[in-house]
């Protein structure tokens, strides 16, 4: 198994173990007793309509977090994905790990911002991974190298 391949298979256990932790503390946890219970049962108690629908603050703070779960999700499936393709092909995968490396670490910046010290160290592992992974994978290849191109008037060659 090559370097890449290893750390793209770390930044994906940590996105999926990200998701649990997300899922069973965050969208299903149970408030605190005081200031946050008392928030919770405000946001569950007022309703408006939204385009024909009666919700609550409650209904789009569980269905965002349930959100960014599948999202999380998602993206562990994708980075054990990329990490098969880095065995064949690891330099075309620099730009949708740089990708990746940006978003987490915006999404750290947010968690650190609005959340707490837990999302901040899960996601910062991940950009580490993701820049290790980058930094063996190696350049991309030049723009000049057509082994991918096909041409469909028959000859088959560049």
């Amino acid at each position: 198994m090559t370097k890449p391949t290893i750390f793209l298979r770390i930044a994906a256990v940590l996105a999926l173990v990200h998701a649990l932790l997300h899922t069973i503390g965050g969208v299903f946890g149970d408030p605190s007793p005081g200031p946050a219970a008392a928030a919770v049962q405000a946001m569950k108690i007022n309703q408006f309509l939204v385009p024909g629908h009666a919700r609550t603050y409650w209904d789009f703070y569980r269905g965002f977090g349930l959100a960014v779960t599948i999202f999380l999700t998602a993206e562990a499936v994708i980075f054990w994905q990329l990490a098969a393709l880095a065995e064949t092909d690891a330099r075309r995968l620099r730009p949708i790990l740089a990708t990746f490396l940006v978003g987490y670490g915006v999404l750290a910046l947010n968690s650190y911002a609005y959340f707490f010290v837990g999302p901040v160290v899960a996601e910062l592992g991940i950009v580490v991974c993701l820049g290790l992974a980058m930094a063996y994978v190696g350049s991309p290849k030049p723009a000049s190298d057509n082994r991918y191109y096909v041409n469909f008037q028959g000859s088959g060659s560049v």
